[in-house]
């Protein structure tokens, strides 16, 4: 019987599309994403269908009667406010921020320029080119420096290095993937993620990956990768933490969900490193790590989630 009442309840959101895949150079994670996503909402009852923008046009959307979408898209043309811009464009219900949210919050640089003009915490850097004085930069931000392109998540482009001479190539690996890429000082300390559903903050995670390397393949396909959550510090100090995530995510117009990834120091400090407004749904993601430990099965996430769905 209640499980009758739930199937009756989701009937509200008409049918859904699942946006997954796309043009990104994270269209293989984006398809696991969107599989899990499709597979959760259709366990839950919903009237959940499969949609790739790279293989149709947005405008099938509305010509097919789609009340609402689930975007499970990563990077580019899908979490940097063009899919946003164009579902709002045919008035299309969507999850997650809004345009100017979702293009902050995927341009590395500007999120740390509205960071740091609102007093939050996070490392300092520079934006770098062929052309930079490496020494200078060096000299700026210290050694270990962690390279990356602005507009790419998932480490894809990211490179840390120990030595000056190593900076043209860790540029030139960054540059494949964008033109603006930038120089972060390391922050040695513990590696945390805080996601967060609505207003609701979720439970710490703090990731031990091998080597303490979270590179591309320790993220989402090696076992040896360890997820602790609850993440051991006191219920103050997680709350200071996850308080933290909440205004960094509310500077930048974030809504619906997401996930802020940062360093804790040996010392307590903390800094915020990135936001991600379309985080991984995949096997080895982190925000329904920390929704089941919140007592929020798979199957009640993505509902949580789709309820958020809005347009503007």
């Amino acid at each position: 019987m209640a499980g009758a009442r739930k199937k009756v309840g989701v009937r509200r959101f008409g049918k859904v599309a699942v946006l997954l895949g796309g043009r990104s150079a994270e269209r293989e994670i984006s398809l696991m994403s969107g599989r899990n996503v499709l597979e959760g909402l259709r366990k839950a009852g919903v009237d959940a269908h499969p949609f790739d923008p790279a293989q149709r046009e947005l405008s099938e959307l509305k010509q097919e009667g789609f009340q609402r979408v689930f975007i499970a898209l990563h990077g580019r043309y899908g979490e940097d406010g063009t899919v946003q811009g164009a579902l709002e464009l045919m008035g299309i219900p969507y999850t997650g921020s809004g345009v100017m949210a979702s293009a902050l919050s995927l341009d590395k640089l500007r999120t740390k320029l509205v960071w740091v003009a609102s007093g939050l915490p996070t490392p300092r850097h520079e934006v770098i080119s062929a052309d930079s004085d490496w020494a200078a930069v060096v000299g700026q931000l210290g050694l270990p420096l962690i390279i990356k392109p602005a507009h790419e998540g998932s480490t894809l482009g990211l490179t840390k290095i120990t030595q000056a001479s190593e900076l043209p190539t860790a540029y030139q690996h960054a540059a494949r993937y964008d033109r603006l890429v930038l120089a972060e000082e390391f922050v040695e300390g513990e590696e945390l993620t805080a996601g967060f559903v609505g207003e609701q903050a979720l439970p710490l995670i703090r990731i031990e990956a091998p080597q303490g390397n979270y590179d591309y393949q320790n993220k989402y396909f090696s076992d040896e990768t360890k997820y602790i959550c609850p993440c051991g510090l006191s219920q103050a100090e997680e709350r200071r933490i996850q308080e933290l995530v909440m205004r960094s995510a509310w500077v930048l117009g974030c809504s619906g969900w997401g996930r802020a990834d940062l360093i804790r120091r040996a010392d307590g400090s903390v800094s915020l490193l990135e936001m991600n407004t379309s985080p991984g749904m995949t096997s080895h993601s982190l925000v329904p790590m920390a929704a089941k430990v919140a007592g929020i099965s798979f199957e009640q996430l993505v509902v949580r989630i789709l309820e958020t769905a809005h347009v503007g």
